[in-house]
């Protein structure tokens, strides 16, 4: 008999094989449905997306880009936000432990983003208020007052206890995408990434190992556990690593 453990981690593609953005949200829905119904333990997707604004349910005009891109209009928690190259995206398609447990679940990504940034020497930080993980801005050595930096968003979706969406984590990206946004309806914060804040270049791929180390490490108590069977559910032809 297989032992229980939790659902596997799938790369579905990394810089330069980015992956667009309604062909992963087609797989999670996808998936989401199988692991409602009982034929599948779900699985953490991980993946670098084409460039995209994405818009949550609580997107408001004045949010859109100001510069006429096109918005793709999601199920998820949040506002408009911006993914693509150098920001690597995990969406955990999993049953929750208690699907009652919703702020416990957030408070798990948002540890694993936490714990991860610890090691490059950056620290992390919740904002009472705000989603996401930050690097509290403070001031500068001129004393001039340096704003809060968002370094990773969160965006979920719960349904019959099982978990769509999740977080971006800025890498190396392009920080001008979010010019023309006021990313996730924030006005008095910026936007920063991992070699921003350590001055070295690191990428999605080198961020990886940490992340899904982070999440075994903190999911007992939060994601649901499944028997040893194999994840037979077919991954998205030709974006599969």
């Amino acid at each position: 008999m297989s032992l229980p453990t939790y659902p596997p981690f799938r790369v579905l593609g990394l810089s330069p094989d980015t992956v667009d953005y309604q062909e992963a949200w087609d797989l999670q829905q996808s998936l989401h449905a199988q692991v409602v119904e009982g034929s599948s333990p779900g699985a953490v997707l991980l993946l670098e997306h084409t460039s995209v604004y994405t818009a949550g349910k609580r997107t408001e005009p004045q949010d859109l880009p100001d510069d006429g891109s096109a918005v793709v209009h999601v199920d998820r928690g949040g506002k408009l936000t911006w993914h693509g190259p150098g920001q690597l995206v995990c969406y955990p398609v999993i049953r929750l432990a208690d699907k009652s447990a919703v702020r416990e679940y957030v408070w798990f990504l948002e540890e694993v983003i936490i714990r991860t940034l610890a090691g490059y020497g950056l620290r992390g930080e919740r904002v009472d208020g705000r989603s996401g993980v930050w690097i509290l801005g403070g001031t500068d050595a001129q004393g001039h007052p340096v704003p809060d930096r968002k370094i990773a968003a969160i965006g979920l979706r719960v349904n019959h206890g099982v978990s769509m969406h999740g977080f971006a984590l800025n890498c190396d990206n392009d920080l001008s995408a979010y010019d023309h946004i006021i990313a996730c309806g924030i006005t008095d914060a910026g936007s920063t990434t991992i070699s921003a804040e350590t001055g070295r270049a690191v990428s999605p791929a080198d961020v990886l190992a940490a992340v899904q180390e982070h999440f075994t490490a903190l999911a007992p108590g939060h994601v649901a556990r499944v028997d040893g069977e194999a994840d037979r559910t077919p991954l998205l032809e030709g974006t599969a690593k």
